[in-house]
C-alpha cells in the first residue's frame, strides 16, 4: 500500500468544517492507503508559542474526535510530531534548500499572516522565523514517512508545492533520494460558518463542534444567519440565503430538505420552526459520533497514541537514515 500523510494542529477540538471538509475523506483513505495521522503540536505551537498549556490540552481532545468520527488505530498510525525527533532534523537540512524570499511569496503563509495580525502585526512585522517556515517542516513531515499521497483542500495546495519544490531541490543536489507526494483533493467543499462567512472556523466564533451539547447547539442554531428579506413568518424566501437551510441540507434527510425548501419558498414555514426542526436533526447527526467518542478514555488515547508514535517513530528513522546517507553525513 501507498503511504499517506496528513495532520492536523491541536488547537480545538473539531467542528463540522473538519468533518465534512476533511474527516469523511479520511474514513475512505484508511482503507486505501498506510495511513500515518500526524497530531501536529510542534506546527501549533508556531503561532501559540505563548499558550502551550492549550496545545497540551488538545492533543488528546483531537485524538479522540478523529476516534470519533470513525477513524480506526488499527488501520491509521497516530502519532505526536514532538515524539518524532527526525522531523526536526529533516526540517533543518531543508531550510538549506529555500529561500526566505520563495517562503514570503507562499501565498498560504501570507493569507495565514495577514489572519494573524494581533500576533504578527499588520504588515507581519513581528513575523517569527518559526512560523515563515512551517512549510519546510510540513516538508520534513511529508518526507519523513516517503509520504506519496497528501490529502489537503485546495487553500493549502501552495504548501504541498512548496514541499515538492524542496523534494525536487533535494534530489537534484543529492541523488534520488525522496519521493515527491501529490495531493488528493477532498470531494467536499468548504463548509461556511454559522454567520454565513465562507468559512467555519475556531477564530472566527461561527463553528458548531463535534462535541457540543445539546443547549449549546441550540442556541448557536437559534441565532444562525437566514434570509434578512423575510420579515414575517408568512414571507417567502430565499433558501439559498439562509444558512439553516444550508445545514439542513449537510445533516438532514434529502426528502425533508426538499420539503423545506418548497414551503420556505412559498412563505410556508417560519424561521424559528425551521431552526427547531435543524436543532433535531443537528442532534441526530452528533449522536452516534459522542457515542464513538465515550468508548474512549484518557487512558485508552493515550495507548493509541503511543503504539502508533512507536511505529511512526521507526520509519521516521529509517528515512532520516537514507537522507543522511545521500548528504554524506552518516558519520
Amino acid at each position: 500500500m501507498k503511504t499517506i500523510l496528513t495532520g492536523l494542529r491541536p488547537t480545538g477540538n473539531l467542528h463540522l468544517g473538519h468533518y465534512f471538509g476533511a474527516g469523511i475523506n479520511y474514513l475512505k483513505l484508511q482503507d486505501e492507503y498506510d495511513f500515518y495521522l500526524e497530531i501536529a503540536d510542534v506546527q501549533a505551537l508556531t503561532d501559540n508559542f505563548n499558550n502551550p498549556l492549550k496545545v497540551r490540552e488538545n492533543v488528546l481532545e483531537i485524538t479522540k474526535d478523529l476516534l470519533a468520527i470513525g477513524l480506526d488505530p488499527k488501520k491509521v498510525h497516530f502519532f505526536i510530531q514532538s515524539k518524532i525527533p527526525p522531523i526536526a532534523e529533516l526540517t533543518v537540512f531543508y531550510s538549506n534548500l529555500v529561500t526566505v524570499a520563495r517562503l514570503q511569496r507562499n501565498p498560504t503563509v501570507k493569507n495565514e499572516i495577514m489572519q494573524k495580525k494581533d500576533l504578527f502585526g499588520n504588515n507581519g512585522e513581528s513575523i517569527t522565523y518559526g512560523f515563515l517556515g512551517y512549510p519546510v517542516s510540513q516538508a520534513a513531515d511529508i518526507t519523513a514517512f516517503d509520504g506519496e499521497v497528501v490529502p489537503v483542500g485546495d487553500d493549502q495546495l501552495p504548501l504541498l508545492e512548496q514541499c515538492r519544490e524542496i523534494v525536487r531541490k533535494f534530489n537534484s543536489i543529492y541523488g534520488n533520494t525522496l519521493k515527491e507526494p501529490v495531493q488528493v483533493l477532498s470531494n467536499t467543499t468548504r463548509v461556511k460558518g454559522l454567520d454565513g462567512n465562507e468559512k467555519m472556523g475556531k477564530s472566527l466564533n461561527n463553528a458548531i463542534y463535534l462535541v457540543d451539547d445539546e443547549k449549546t447547539i441550540e442556541k448557536k442554531i437559534m441565532g444562525t444567519l437566514t434570509d434578512t428579506n423575510k420579515i414575517k413568518k408568512d414571507d417567502p424566501a430565499n433558501p439559498n440565503k439562509c444558512m439553516v437551510y444550508y445545514y439542513h441540507n449537510l445533516v438532514n434527510k434529502k426528502e425533508n430538505t426538499t420539503k423545506i425548501c418548497s414551503e420556505c419558498q412559498k412563505g410556508e414555514r417560519g424561521c424559528v420552526a425551521c431552526k427547531k426542526e435543524l436543532i433535531e436533526a443537528m442532534n441526530a447527526f452528533l449522536e452516534p459520533i459522542k457515542k464513538r467518542r465515550s468508548l474512549y478514555d484518557d487512558e485508552k488515547v493515550k495507548e493509541i497514541l503511543k503504539e502508533g508514535t512507536d511505529i511512526a517513530l521507526s520509519k521516521a528513522e529509517n528515512q532520516l537514515k537514507k537522507v543522511k546517507n545521500a548528504m554524506k553525513i552518516d558519520y
